[in-house]
């Protein structure tokens, strides 16, 4: 007789139900990217914007935050529809 109750512990490893988490979708993976890109830019523009020099490389920093931030703020918004 075999034993069917689902909330049985299993034995040994080949009876031991195998987990099934969803794959992760490219959105998470592209908002996992540019919350890090974010972070980045942020931390690279208050270093940058306590030396005087390179006021090049600010604002491009500053560009490339701006970017991560609508790019997070459209994705939010489609998210939410």
């Amino acid at each position: 007789m075999t034993d069917t109750d689902p909330y049985r512990l299993a034995g040994d490893a080949e009876e031991a139900p195998r987990a099934t988490g969803s794959p992760v979708s490219r959105g998470q993976i592209l908002r996992a990217l540019l919350w890090a890109v974010l972070v980045v830019s942020v931390a690279g523009n208050t270093v940058v914007s306590l030396s005087a020099e390179a006021p090049a490389l600010h604002i491009a920093l500053g560009v490339v935050t701006g970017l991560c931030v609508t790019a997070l703020a459209v994705q939010s918004l489609r998210r939410s529809r």
